[in-house]
């Protein structure tokens, strides 16, 4: 569309340097109110976008810490277990009295990860654009990938051995279950998933707008 801009007749008509200053402050308002609108269209758009960027990153970092926690109640448990198992092996005679209190160690077995927030950063197609940094979406990606691989070879199998009820089966059930190597996992997986988070919070740091984000 071509957008002619019409000289007023009092213009051509030579009325005078009134007419011609009138008809240039006319141009510069237009022009100044066309600036102002769209500028401040994307003033807003800009402060939603990062509002956005902020919401998404806390929640992540909201998700990895209490994945964190719940992973130092499973090591505090299991390292627990272990210390009762061993005074058992050593004095096989206070395994009744023992036993009960292998079930309110165990007690995080009903307990899982919350997966709201990692289906929402993992499904949504516009994660990647309302985060904008791909170092700090690969690094949350693989620490979500490492949580469901410990699930699936430690968290799991514990739970299954202690579901199964070896712990109250049985002195040797109880024994066979190996708490021992169960307690290292959980520390070396522990671990790997603070120095995972820390790796997350020092690309969010490196990023504008997100160090306000503690």
């Amino acid at each position: 569309m071509n957008i002619k801009l019409h000289t007023p007749k009092t213009l051509k008509m030579g009325s005078g340097m009134s007419s011609a200053k009138q008809f240039l402050l006319s141009l510069i308002a237009t022009s100044v109110s066309i600036i102002l609108t769209f500028g401040t269209a994307a003033i807003v758009d800009h402060h939603k976008k990062e509002a956005n960027k902020r919401e998404m990153v806390m929640m992540v970092i909201s998700d990895i810490d209490n994945t964190i926690a719940f992973i130092e109640r499973v090591d505090s448990s299991i390292i627990e277990c272990r210390r009762l198992q061993h005074e058992v092996a050593l004095r096989p005679e206070s395994y009744d009295s023992l036993v009960f209190s292998f079930p309110s160690a165990v007690s995080w077995i009903s307990e899982n990860y919350l997966e709201t927030t990692e289906k929402i950063f993992s499904t949504s197609i516009e994660t990647f654009n309302t985060i904008g940094d791909v170092n700090f979406v690969n690094d949350v990606s693989s620490f979500y990938l490492y949580r469901q691989q410990i699930k699936e070879t430690v968290l799991d199998e514990i739970r299954k051995e202690i579901e199964d009820g070896k712990l109250v089966q049985s002195l040797k059930s109880m024994l066979d279950i190996n708490f021992p190597e169960y307690a290292l996992s959980i520390g070396a997986s522990l671990e790997g998933l603070k120095k995972m988070r820390d790796k997350c919070m020092q690309r969010k740091c490196e990023r504008r707008g997100f160090e306000r984000i503690q």
